[in-house]
């Protein structure tokens, strides 16, 4: 089975002002981290919410001229055998990259497989020429020895 599994990071950022900077900079620092290996896992803002009212909070915690950002990482995780084996396996692939980041996964989702009648409606579809009729590899063959002969 393929899954999409998301991972919660916390980048830390050092020298900001404000929680908009901070967050720019913890993408392109993560991008960064990310690039060239794992150009395929989607960056995004994480959601924060207050633990005691439930309100929404920025995904920057600012203190000192520092902070701490929640960003959602994304990737797609293809033949697990289950949920647990998507989150080591994309835990493991992003975790090698972000060093000293701590990483939680947020959810796992199954995508859906193409069903097999679709897979064998599409080779029989291979198998026609434009007219309709079923063609095989020994009309096309002989076309092709004539052409060289010529």
């Amino acid at each position: 089975m393929d899954c999409r599994v998301v991972v919660e990071a916390a980048v830390p950022v050092y020298d900001v002002g404000t929680s908009d900077e901070a967050v720019r900079i913890a993408i392109s620092k993560t991008g960064e981290m990310l690039n060239p290996d794992l150009n395929y896992v989607e960056i995004n803002m994480g959601e924060r919410h207050c633990p005691h009212c439930g309100e929404d909070l920025d995904p920057a915690f600012l203190a000192a001229d520092e902070s701490l950002v929640a960003l959602e990482l994304e990737m797609m995780v293809f033949n697990v055998e289950r949920d647990e084996h998507a989150a080591r396996i994309a835990r493991k692939e992003i975790g090698q990259r972000l060093e000293n980041i701590p990483l939680d996964v947020l959810e796992i989702e199954e995508i859906a497989e193409e069903d097999e009648d679709d897979e064998e409606v599409e080779a029989e579809s291979d198998e026609r020429d434009e007219s309709g009729t079923e063609t095989s590899d020994d009309e096309v063959l002989p076309e092709f020895e004539d052409l060289i002969d010529e």
